[in-house]
């Protein structure tokens, strides 16, 4: 990977961002600790805003928001529309947006305005226009990340990282939540963790899938910085119960 790529990536975390639901402003990823993102897939989609309102008291920060068009993973989620509901139930929120869909550049504007913060999309998605849509989100403000799955080597997205905030490492196969985690994909962040002090970038390094108390000390001694959990805190209406535990499962290792 060339040092010469494009400028340092600047990283980004939920203490940055911005209270307007649509910005969030840059800074440092060093020293602000592990970040658990809820992914709302898991959440009541008959009352959002009991599934939402929790998270704030409970000092969660971040809101991951799974986008599946049922194309390029075999399911169907939701789009901008839902989005939009969700910043009007919390606009402290940073929402990460997961876009596993074709064509992800096609909509990058709509779910911009929607409120999305950080917008991932898919190496195996995006291809050689990948280092093109990470600078395209940019110049949206809006911060941008890349995700590879379980089975695609880091390889494919090396040369793309000097472009990246956020690195998204499926630890499942996406498509689906509950699923367990493969433990060999703690591989790659291992090895993310070696590339970005290699070439002195400051990309956050995400993990999501089968995320438990279980297994989310294995991620952040890994090397992860947000850990993405759906049912692990969603699950059974114990929202708050649940973000203890899980918090429990990584104290003295963040």
């Amino acid at each position: 990977m060339s040092r010469a790529r494009g400028k340092k990536s600047a990283g980004h975390n939920g203490d940055c961002a911005q209270s307007n639901g649509h910005s969030a402003k840059k800074c440092s990823r060093r020293g602000t600790g592990v970040r658990i993102a809820p992914s709302l897939l898991a959440a009541d989609f008959t009352d959002l805003r009991s599934s939402i309102r929790p998270l704030t008291p409970l000092s969660v920060k971040w809101l991951h928001l799974d986008v599946m068009d049922g194309n390029f993973v075999p399911n169907i989620s939701f789009g901008p529309g839902v989005i939009s509901q969700a910043r009007t139930i919390d606009s402290s929120l940073y929402f990460d947006t997961h876009l596993m869909i074709a064509d992800p550049r096609k909509y990058v504007k709509d779910f911009v305005d929607a409120g999305s913060q950080n917008l991932t999309f898919h190496v195996e998605a995006a291809g050689d226009d990948s280092a093109n849509l990470l600078k395209y989100i940019r110049r949206q403000n809006c911060h941008a990340g890349i995700s590879l799955k379980p089975k695609t080597a880091l390889s494919a997205i090396e040369n793309y990282l000097p472009y990246a905030d956020l690195v998204l490492v499926m630890t499942v196969e996406p498509g689906f939540g509950g699923q367990a985690l493969i433990p060999s994909t703690l591989n790659k962040v291992r090895q993310l963790v070696l590339l970005r002090e290699e070439h002195n970038l400051d990309y956050l390094i995400q993990v999501d899938g089968g995320i438990d108390p279980q297994t989310a000390p294995l991620a952040v001694a890994a090397g992860a910085d947000v850990l993405v959990a759906g049912t692990a805190v969603f699950g059974g209406n114990r929202i708050r119960s649940n973000m203890r535990s899980l918090r429990a499962s990584i104290n003295g290792i963040a």
